[in-house]
């Protein structure tokens, strides 16, 4: 395994529909570095968000699609998605604000 630091865990969030609803509940989506794990992503998020107490981390492996262009057949980068749950007395993520 790569020497993953916890700056190079988050590589940023995911702005979508459904993730915009389960910020009511404090659930925040990342998309994360293929390689970390979910110990590693509750450090990065304390540390990269002052005030945050992560309660759990659920992740999800992402395969790449399939894509063609002409007769050349190729795929897509695989990823990694974290939904980071935080505690109730945890303060919120800044980035969202406003969004």
């Amino acid at each position: 395994m790569a020497n993953v630091q916890y700056y190079d865990v988050i590589l940023k969030p995911v702005v979508t529909e459904k993730s915009m609803d389960a910020m009511a509940t404090k659930k925040y989506t990342f998309l994360v570095h293929p390689e970390a794990n979910k110990a590693m992503i509750k450090e990065a998020v304390e540390k990269m968000f002052p005030g945050t107490k992560v309660a759990g981390v659920n992740t999800m492996n992402l395969d790449g699609k399939k894509k063609r262009r002409g007769a050349v057949v190729g795929m897509t980068a695989k990823r990694k998605k974290a939904i980071v749950q935080l505690t109730e007395d945890s303060a919120d993520i800044e980035i969202f604000e406003g969004l």
